[in-house]
């Protein structure tokens, strides 16, 4: 069942949404990658994974580049928020 939002709530954008998730995704893709590489990295045994090869440099760049862009689209969402937030109280 649906609800009305009140008249103080502001409606969520589909930017917001999407900034939301992007940020949630990028968090969650940089655990994953950090994972492989410990799992890469432990389960070797007698053979040690080579991360010089193939995809392992894509892998270990996530686990460096992720985290701060997941970091920036959650500050972005934050000052869209409060900036939208802003311009409704002013205008009542």
């Amino acid at each position: 069942m649906s609800t009305s939002p009140s008249p103080g709530d502001l409606p969520v954008r589909r930017i917001d949404r999407v900034l939301a998730f992007m940020s949630l995704g990028l968090l969650v893709l940089s655990i994953a990658c950090f994972l492989a590489i410990i799992i890469g990295t432990s389960a070797g045994g007698m053979q040690q994974a080579d991360f010089a090869t193939g995809a392992w440099p894509v892998v270990a760049m996530v686990v460096y580049v992720a985290p701060p862009v997941a970091f920036a689209l959650l500050v972005a969402l934050l000052i869209m928020t409060f900036v939208r937030r802003a311009r409704a109280n002013k205008g009542r």
